[in-house]
């Protein structure tokens, strides 16, 4: 064929094809691979925080896949439903991120860490885990290397300006924070049953002096004066620390952890007296029960009082209770004027599984919206400064008042005011304690605990 033939024919197939091509349906992009096929973890050997190897934000809602396994001790009432409503809306922002519930039953994470250390040191973390934000963190994680710092969470949610700088500076080392803080829990709080009150003609006791005459007035009517379930020693140290606080005042308790307060000095030696005075007017199965079946003994009108955190008001609230109708409460005798604070914190461990799904998570716990559907449930307040308060019942709204008004204290059995090493020795004083009530014994222990935790020469 004739050269200029040949071209006339390939122009014509040339304007075919185009046109061919204009009218066939567009070809689909692939989506993009699920963060368990492309692991988004640098190797342990490499630098996990330098952003040009380590994106720092998750992908979009509709590019997320796979798991979220999410650690954590919540099993209980309101516990349980704070962590689902955030649970709910996870969902709604990421439908396709499977998430996997790990929660081990026991209070203040007893049972939980144990089974957490072992994944940890076995290279086998969750994507994220429930930890409570100070020294439980850091002492055993952030310093064995096992931690990412979200720093830059806070940098670009602005959360900085958000979380109160005292918050803050619970979470940081080294110039960096490691976790996210979804709470501010108060624990020096007496819970009482509003209709033995009334019918024994009590009002709340303030100091400790009231609260014995309490005891005494309520245990001639046949009714336990106060509730402890101790079956996990933390409910022992966790009265404990309310005793030392109504004993030493807030610079006094402060300093039995910086080593300003002689373990061995008589305000201490009065803390260990009361506590031992008042086991006498606890119910006998007290051994036997967890924290919030002594909460139930109040529910109940079984006992009179209980003294814990304000994850009970979670609870009586999960249970159908209304507070000041049904309980009603106080700082616990002696405390009135300081909050005794915790917080509940997520971290991003080095080598998490699903890292954007933990990122988007974390996103979620830091959040408004997310504080605003956990707390109110679980018996806590927000940790940024921003809730909205009419989501919050009267007690709530009391705490949210007090915490940016009172002295601001740490809690020694939820990981705040000392190393896990220390609390661990300080649990198991009082576990000797609780059973031979022998004072100077105990005040040794302590003492010895704070010498080997190198605080205290």
């Amino acid at each position: 064929m004739p050269t200029k033939k040949w071209y006339v024919l390939l122009t014509a197939l040339l304007a075919l094809s185009m046109l061919f091509a204009a009218c066939a349906a567009p070809v689909a992009t692939p989506a993009p691979a699920a963060p368990a096929e492309q692991p988004t973890t640098a190797p342990a050997e490499q630098p996990t925080t330098a952003p040009a190897e380590q994106p720092s934000t998750a992908p979009a809602a509709d590019e997320l896949t796979g798991d979220l396994e999410i650690y954590s001790w919540w099993t209980a009432g309101g516990e349980a439903d704070g962590l689902n409503a955030m649970y709910e809306l996870f969902k709604a922002q990421h439908p396709q991120v499977n998430i996997v519930n790990a929660t081990v039953a026991g209070g203040a994470g007893s049972n939980a860490k144990a089974v957490l250390t072992t994944r940890m040191q076995a290279n086998d973390p969750p994507d994220s885990f429930q930890v409570h934000a100070g020294h439980e963190l850091i002492d055993t994680w952030v310093v064995a290397d096992k931690m990412e710092p979200v720093t830059f969470l806070f940098e670009e949610n602005g959360w900085m300006d958000v979380f109160p700088p005292g918050v803050i500076d619970v979470l940081s080392y080294n110039g960096d924070i490691w976790s996210v803080p979804v709470n501010i829990h108060r624990s020096n709080v007496l819970w009482y049953n509003s209709a033995i009150f009334e019918q024994n003609g009590l009002t709340a006791p303030t100091t400790m002096e009231e609260f014995f005459a309490a005891a005494e007035t309520l245990q001639a009517a046949g009714v336990t004066p106060l509730a402890l379930g101790d079956n996990g020693i933390w409910t022992a140290t966790h009265l404990m620390e309310s005793v030392l606080l109504a004993a030493l005042g807030p610079e006094g308790y402060r300093g039995l952890w910086t080593g300003a307060t002689d373990w061995n000095s008589a305000e201490v030696t009065t803390a260990l007296e009361n506590f031992a005075k008042m086991m006498a007017y606890v119910n006998e199965d007290h051994a036997a029960l967890s924290w919030d079946q002594a909460a139930q003994l109040v529910a109940d009108g079984d006992a009179a009082m209980t003294i814990m955190g304000d994850w009970a008001q979670g609870y009586f609230t999960s249970i159908g209770l209304t507070v000041d109708k049904d309980y009603g409460w106080a700082p616990s005798p002696g405390t009135g004027g300081t909050f005794m604070m915790l917080s509940d914190s997520f971290g991003l461990p080095k080598g998490a599984p699903h890292r954007d799904n933990a990122i988007a998570w974390l996103t979620l716990a830091g959040s408004r919206e997310g504080q605003d559907a956990f707390n109110p449930p679980k018996g806590s307040i927000p940790a940024r400064t921003d809730g909205d308060r009419s989501l919050y019942d009267a007690y709530l709204q009391a705490a949210m008042d007090d915490f940016s008004s009172n002295e601001i204290t740490p809690s020694l059995a939820h990981g705040a005011a000392a190393s896990e090493g220390w609390v661990t020795a300080f649990n198991d004083v009082m576990t000797l304690f609780v059973t031979d009530l022998d004072v100077a014994t105990a005040q040794a222990a302590m003492a010895k605990a704070c010498v080997n935790a190198g605080v205290c020469k």
